[in-house]
């Protein structure tokens, strides 16, 4: 007997957008920078080099893997689907999980947008359900699919009229 996709967690169908693996980078980016800057603070103070040169190749090798490796091992990883009894998401990298929201804990549908993503063209859309695990989040989504989205969620959540409690 085949149970109908909606009775069914299927592996959501969309991916965020291409820019998002650029946009992950940068942001490991900037933290290896901070720990670049106290690394060579830490050499201007001590003279003792051994450590340093330890230290220098660890954050070489931290870059690498945040620059590189995790922006696109996280884009293999991450999906995303709004149908009209659910938001699906997958996301993360080594810890990965896996939310439904049903349409009918539908709250609230917001656009956030930080520095980075105003700049790549990129938003994310938070969907705030009445569930103790959190808001459920499509991050790195191009800013007009980001914006056909929220537009999608209101008008199914509309339709459902709960009180989603």
């Amino acid at each position: 007997m085949s149970l109908p996709r909606s009775t069914i967690l299927a592996e959501p169908a969309w991916r965020p957008s291409p820019r998002a693996k650029l946009l992950w980078a940068l942001e490991n980016a900037v933290g290896v920078v901070v720990l670049a800057v106290v690394l060579g603070v830490w050499m201007f103070v001590d003279d003792r080099r051994g450590w340093q040169a330890v230290a220098g190749l660890a954050l070489l090798a931290l870059a690498v893997l945040g620059s590189v490796v995790v922006p696109l091992w996280r884009y293999a990883v991450h999906r995303w689907e709004v149908t009209d009894e659910a938001v699906y998401t997958r996301v993360g990298w080594l810890d990965q999980e896996s939310r439904v929201a049903p349409i009918s804990r539908v709250q609230t549908v917001d656009t956030e947008r930080g520095p980075l993503e105003r700049m790549l063209g990129l938003a994310t859309v938070t969907v705030t359900t009445a569930s103790s695990a959190g808001a459920v989040k499509i991050s790195a989504l191009d800013l007009p699919v980001a914006e056909q989205t929220v537009l999608r969620l209101t008008a199914i959540a509309a339709q459902h009229r709960g009180d989603a409690t």
